[in-house]
C-alpha cells in the first residue's frame, strides 16, 4: 500500500510505518523520559515510528491518540502536552521508519529538536522533527513514496 493520509485507522491485522503529525500550540520545557528535558517551541512535530507488533498500526496509532495512558516511549510525553492532527501510514511489510527520518534529515525546513527520540533502538539522530509553519506532506508525498517502493 502506498503512502496514505489516515482518513480511517489501518484495518487490525496490518503492520508498517506512521508519521504523526503533532500541533504544540503553546512552548514549553517537556521531560521526555530519560532523555530529560527540552524546550518545545510552538509548531509542528513531525513523529516517524513503526508498528509491527500484536495489533499492528491499529493498536498502535490507537494508543498514541488516547488522553490518558502510561508514558512508555518517548512520544508519549511529547503528546500528551500537544494534540495528534494528523496521521500518515503505509502497510508495507518492511520497517521504513529509518529510511524516512534520514530523508526528512534532509529537508532543510525541518529540524531534529531532541537527538535520540525515538531512535534508541537504531543509529538515526532522531525519529522526530519540528516546522514552524504546518508542515505540507502532499510535497514530500512522492519522495517518501519513492523511499517505499525503492527501498533507498
Amino acid at each position: 500500500m502506498p503512502l496514505t493520509v489516515m482518513k480511517k485507522v489501518p484495518p487490525d491485522n496490518s503492520t508498517g510505518t506512521y508519521i504523526l503529525v503533532i500541533y504544540l500550540k503553546k512552548g514549553k520545557e517537556i521531560r521526555i523520559g530519560s532523555l530529560g528535558m527540552f524546550s518545545f517551541h510552538r509548531g509542528y512535530y513531525l513523529y516517524i515510528g513503526s508498528a509491527f507488533g500484536p495489533g499492528g498500526l491499529n493498536a498502535r496509532i490507537q494508543r498514541h491518540l488516547k488522553y490518558t495512558k502510561k508514558n512508555h516511549w518517548h512520544i508519549d510525553y511529547l503528546v500528551a502536552e500537544a494534540t495528534i492532527i494528523d496521521v500518515w501510514f503505509s502497510s508495507l511489510s518492511r520497517k521504513y521508519e529509518c529510511v524516512w527520518a534520514k530523508t526528512f534529515e534532509g529537508f532543510p525546513e525541518f529540524q531534529s529538536p531532541v537527538p535520540g527520540f525515538g531512535s534508541s533502538d537504531c543509529s538515526c539522530h532522531s525519529h522526530l522533527f519540528y516546522s514552524k509553519p504546518k508542515p505540507l506532506l502532499m510535497h514530500h508525498h512522492n519522495l517518501l513514496e519513492g523511499r517505499l517502493t525503492n527501498g533507498v
